[in-house]
This record gives structure tokens, sequence and C-alpha cells, in this order.
């Protein structure tokens, strides 16, 4: 095992490696690297570049201390040749997207683990970590991370992230990671100050963009492609979740996110593993899929169809979804090159005839319940029988629909958006573009984000779920996630197989032998149910059903 520290940087005329109390000189290599001392296993370091203030290592294990601290050499062995769990084909699969910080008390890889079971008694198959690269202060959503080779440090490090990852794999559970490649967060991001990570020849939300296809780009899509691997590879993951890929501005002849795919399923080849790679990608357009070859993408044309609709709220990007969760179901997207009012400009292009398993649906995910000025859940804004027919559209679509922790027990808690940051001017800017952006809100003021008191408001009350109409979601969810493994049809991809109808204020949507039918009004309609297999709520007759409520019938 190679125990030597290798680090680029090709601006520096001198870098040094600080041990201890030693301070030890890197040899200059090629192309910018450098090659420094042997380490050994817990060994603090630093790296101070022509005698300069001392840094983490850009590609550290570990951050103990956080990010502004020493690195840790840890060594890694690689666990990706193991295949504990059997692959799961998308189509069959149910996604829990966790958030270990707010999942459990303590937030951490351990006492996540105290959980799983409950996670399989679901029926959930795969769990989806949102971002666990290190990240400023103990808690936050991670998006903001800085050392993308490092288990962030609160959560547990690189060891008890093994153990979570070993963990669900003896239940049969697999594990895909939230990976983040188009920004750094704003603090603790020291890498550019070694090497080009960031370019302006293009500009991002987040400020310059990534060096994808500037000068130097070549190692920083290997410092990139390198640390998603490393959770496959030395961690035992079974997939990867590309945040925004729309914000990988990148005009080289193979794409970044190209160049990722192809060297995961290199990987696949010689470990004799499947890996899942799916995409946040908003620019409607199947070439992520074709050209890019994800295996799927999130598609939040569903949810914004089905929020539109039983929220009915209207406004802003939703302006675009009235009315569309027919043509979604059907067809994949709802912009699919037509003029979208939002954007002020034709949008997408057509699905077509891909299968529709190469889409992620939801009703709940971190971003459209945390994007939101207090957080609020699904029910808190729709009343929980809707929040009861959104379970039943997600879970019957033929889509791969994943659940956002919480959702399946109707959770009290909501989910805010929280960051603990150590700079005063980013805290207070965090906080004036939280009231600014939520200034609509009119006197709703959104939670501190920077107060630890709003991530513990956060934290899943696992006690409730026994209680009243937690419960009752909860029996609701496992009994459509028992419908969907126990009827292939409500699985079946094909875009044929889907169709859906809205007459007299009921959907029905037909799923081969079976269907759904969803009465979304608040007066008992008539219709002919026939041969019921499910209900959300007792069905006085077969010719009726009542105020908010569905049905899924045999044809």
């Amino acid at each position: 095992m190679d125990r030597s520290l290798r680090v680029w940087a090709p601006k520096a005329e001198r870098l040094d490696v600080v041990v201890g109390d030693a301070e030890r000189p890197a040899v200059r290599e090629t192309h910018g690297w450098w090659r420094g001392p042997h380490l050994r296993e817990g060994d603090l370091y630093w790296i101070r570049v022509d005698g300069g203030a001392r840094r983490p290592d850009p590609r550290s294990p570990y951050q103990p201390y956080g990010v502004h601290g020493p690195s840790c050499w840890v060594d890694a062995t690689p666990l990706g040749t193991r295949a504990p769990v059997r692959t799961v084909p998308l189509r069959d699969a149910i996604i829990y997207e966790l958030h270990v910080g707010t999942f459990t008390r303590r937030g951490t890889f351990a006492s996540a683990i105290e959980r799983l079971d409950d996670l399989v008694h679901l029926g959930v198959t795969h769990v989806e970590l949102m971002p666990i690269a290190q990240f400023p202060g103990l808690h936050g959503w991670g998006y903001d991370g800085v050392d993308l080779y490092a288990a962030h440090a609160h959560y547990g490090g690189p060891r008890r992230l093994r153990d979570l990852i070993a963990a669900c794999h003896a239940r049969g559970l697999r594990v895909i990671i939230d990976v983040v490649h188009n920004h750094f967060g704003p603090e603790g991001a020291y890498a550019s100050e070694l090497a080009p990570y960031k370019t302006t020849k293009h500009a991002t939300p987040w400020g310059e963009a990534i060096n994808l296809d500037d000068t130097g780009s070549d190692e920083v899509r290997r410092f990139l492609i390198d640390s998603a691997i490393r959770w496959l590879r030395d961690f035992g993951a079974d997939g990867l979740r590309l945040d925004a890929l729309h914000a990988l501005y990148d005009d080289s002849e193979r794409h970044f996110v190209r160049q990722l795919v192809d060297e995961i399923r290199v990987l696949e080849r010689d470990l004799g593993r499947q890996f899942t790679v799916i995409g946040e990608y908003d620019h409607h357009d199947p070439k992520a899929l074709t050209e890019w070859r994800l295996d799927a993408h999130w598609n939040d044309d569903f949810h914004h169809a089905v929020h539109a609709l039983l929220t009915r709220e209207h406004g802003g990007y939703y302006v675009d979804f009235v009315g569309q969760l027919g043509k979604v179901l059907e067809q994949g997207y709802a912009l699919d090159g037509g003029f979208s009012k939002f954007r002020n400009a034709p949008h997408g292009k057509p699905f077509g005839a891909l299968p529709r398993d190469r889409l992620v649906a939801y009703v709940q995910s971190h971003d459209q319940v945390g994007n939101r000025a207090c957080g609020e859940r699904l029910h808190q804004l729709t009343g929980f029988p809707r929040a009861q027919l959104a379970a039943a559209l997600l879970l019957t679509s033929p889509f791969v629909p994943m659940l956002f922790q919480g959702e399946e027990w109707a959770a009290s808690t909501p989910f805010c958006y929280f960051a603990q940051l150590e700079s005063e001017a980013l805290r207070r800017a965090v906080r004036e573009g939280r009231r600014k952006e939520h200034g609509m809100a009119g006197s709703v003021e959104p939670p501190d984000p920077i107060d630890p008191a709003t991530r513990d408001a956060c934290v899943l009350r696992w006690d409730e779920r026994s209680r009243g109409e937690h419960a009752t979601m909860l029996a609701w969810y496992r009994a459509l996630i028992e419908m969907r493994r126990a009827h292939p049809a409500l699985r079946d991809p094909a875009p044929a197989s889907t169709r859906c109808e809205l007459r007299d204020g009921v959907i029905t949507v037909d799923r081969g032998a079976l269907a759904l039918m969803c009465n979304i009004t608040e007066q008992t309609q008539r219709v002919q149910l026939r041969d019921v297999l499910l209900a959300s709520t007792g069905l006085a007759t077969m010719q009726e059903l009542p105020p908010l409520a569905c049905a899924i019938v045999k044809r």
C-alpha cells in the first residue's frame, strides 16, 4: 500500500508537509504534482505552499477537526470488491432520501443504523444519503461540502460510514450517496489556492464555475471523478446521485458526466458489481440518459404537477404544471419543447419512448420541502387526505418512487434550511439571503438557518409514528409499497403502460390490469369501483368514492 502523500499544486514553487512538529519538503514531480512523505494511520498533517499558511489536503481522507483543521491520514482498504446485496432493477426500487443529521437526534452514521430495520419494514430497497462529504460546522444539508474525499467528521467520519453501509447491506438495503461536483462550499474551500479548480470561463449561481474545460481541467476532472469513485470502491456504496448536472458547464468533446459514468462502468467490470448512477437535471433533455448514460434522473415535473394539483399553488415555476399530471404520467415530461411561462421561452425536449423507470419521481424531497420558508411538509400544506392521494399517485406511477424521510408517517417536524458557518460575514449573508428569498411570505419569518435550534426542530420524532394520523399514514405507505411489489403492472415502465383521465373530479390512472381512482374533490363522486384491492378510506358502496379518497381496483 502506497502511503506517500501526493498533492497537485501547479502554482507552487515549494511545497512542505507538516506532520506534528516536523515540516518536510515534498518532491516536485511532473504536471504540477508533488510527492510528500510516507504517512501512518492517524497522522495529522498540513500542506504549506511557498511558506504560506497551513492548509488541509484537498484529497484529505478525514477532517476530524472540521474544514479549517488538519487532515488525518486514513489507509484506504477497498471494499468495492464485495457484493453484499443482489442488484435490484430500478423498476423494482423504492428509494428513501435520508439526511443523516436529522434522521435521528444524535445525527450520526451510528445512530442511523438503529432505524434501518424500520426502513426494511416499510419496504425500502435503496437508502440515498444526502451529501456526506466534509462541510463547515456540525450540521448542514451537505451541499456546501469542500473536502470531497472525507466523510463528515461530526457524522462519524470514514470508519462509521463504512459501518452504516455494511449495516445497510446486512439488511438487504443498497446505498446511494449524493455527491456535489458543481461548486465548492463558501467556507474552507482551500483547493483553489493550490490549483485552477475554478474558472471564469463560466458563471454559476454560486459564482465561478468548477473548471471542467479550461487550462488544467484534466486534473480537476480527475479530482472529482476519483472522489466519486472512492465512495463506491473504498466504502462499498452501491451508487451515486449527482447533484445539479445542469450547473456543470463543460464545452469539452466528452462531457464530464459522460466521462464519470464511463469510468464507473469500467469499475463495475473490474469489481464484478453493478452501480446505480442517478442525476439531478433541470434541462428536460433525455440526453442525460442517452448520451451521458445515466441510469435515471430526477423528474421534478411529477412533483410539480402533483403539488400544483393538490395544494393549488400555481405561482412561480408551478405555473407550467397546472393540469399537467396526466401528460407527465403518460409522456414523462411536462416541459418537452413547448413554451414555458415561467422561463418565458420554449424549454425541453420530448422524453420519447424511453422506459419510465429512467425517471425518479417524488412528492417530497429535501429541495421541495426545505426550500420553502418554513420547511413545511406536504400534508401540512394540503391536509392529510390529499397527502394520501399524493402517495398513491407516486407509488402506482411508472416512475421510480423516492420518499423523503418522515413523509411515510406524515412527520410533524419540518425540514428547514440550516447551515453552521464560522465566518460572521457568511452567516449574515445566509440569513439575509433567506429573508430576501422568502420576502413574499408576508409576515412569515423563515427560521434562522444559523441557529442550532433550527436543525434541532427538524429532527424526526420516531415515537409519534404509532399515534393517530401518523400511524394511519404509515400503514397507508406500507400497504401501497406492498401493493406495488405484489403487482408487476404497477411497476411496468413501458410508455404505453400508463393512461390518465380526469372526469368529474376523479383522476383515473390505468396501469394494465389495475387502475388507481382518485377523487380530488370534496364531494362524493359516482364511480364504478368493481374489484377493490386497496382504498384510502372505508367505502360505503362500490358506486361511490368519498371526498378526497382513492382506491386501487382491478379493471
